[in-house]
C-alpha cells in the first residue's frame, strides 16, 4: 500500500463499496478525495466522442489512484470504474495534503508511486504505434513482469485478465487470446490453471 491504512483511518479516512461497474469518479468532475485500493482491482479510463475507451491502468489492492490530481485545481481528466468489486479506503483532499505537510516521507512514497505509473504510461504509449499484436503483448508482459518483480530471471504470473490485456494493448480480445496461445505454442509463456506465467 502506498500510505499506511491507519494513517488513513486516523485522519478520518472511510471505506466505501462499489459494486462491478459502478463509477467512481468521473471526466470533468472535481477531485475530492484520496482513493486506496483495500480490495478489488479499479479501471482508469477516457472515453473518446466517438465511443471507444482508452484504458489507462488496472490498479488494484495496495494501489492508489487519481492521486496526481490532489496536487492542481483541473478537473479529472480520466475515469475510475469498478473493474470487480471494490473496497476503496477516501480520505478528503485537505486532509491527505495535511498529511503530505506533516510527513514527507509520505509524500514522496506517493511522488515516486505516481512516477512509476507514469513511467508505465510511457512504455504502453511506446508500443500504440506497433502493428505486430505479438510484439505489443510481449513488451507489455516484460514491463509488468520487471515492475512487480524486480527479477526477469524467475516466472511471472501476469495479474490481469486477457480483456483487462486487450484494454492495455488497444487489441480485440479475440486477438489477445489467439496472441497468448501462439506464444505459448512457441515456449515463450505457459498456461497454468488458466492463468499466464511469463
Amino acid at each position: 500500500m502506498i500510505i499506511d491504512n491507519e494513517m488513513l483511518f486516523a485522519h478520518g479516512a472511510k471505506v466505501e463499496e462499489y459494486k462491478r461497474g459502478e463509477c467512481i469518479f468521473s471526466e470533468g468532475t472535481v477531485p475530492k478525495y484520496y482513493y486506496q485500493i483495500l480490495e478489488g482491482t479499479v479501471k482508469i479510463s477516457t472515453l473518446h466522442n466517438d465511443g471507444k475507451e482508452f484504458v489507462h491502468g488496472y490498479p488494484f489492492e495496495g494501489h492508489c489512484f487519481g492521486e496526481s490530481y490532489l496536487f492542481t485545481d483541473k478537473n479529472y481528466a480520466i475515469n475510475a470504474f469498478a473493474e470487480r468489486n471494490c473496497s476503496i479506503v477516501k480520505l478528503e483532499k485537505a486532509k491527505v495534503l495535511l498529511i503530505f505537510d506533516r510527513d514527507k516521507q509520505i509524500l514522496n512514497s506517493v511522488i515516486r508511486y505516481t512516477a512509476d505509473r507514469l513511467h508505465f504510461r510511457y512504455i504502453i504509449s511506446s508500443f500504440l504505434p506497433v502493428t505486430d499484436p505479438v510484439v505489443k503483448v510481449e513488451i507489455l508482459f516484460s514491463y509488468l513482469k520487471l515492475y512487480f518483480m524486480k527479477d526477469e530471471s524467475s516466472g511471472f504470473v501476469i495479474p490481469y485478465t486477457r480483456k483487462q490485456i486487450a484494454g492495455l494493448t488497444g487489441l480485440r480480445l479475440e486477438t489477445v487470446v489467439r496472441v497468448i496461445k501462439r506464444m505459448e505454442n512457441s515456449g515463450i509463456l505457459k498456461i497454468i490453471d488458466k492463468k499466464i506465467n511469463f
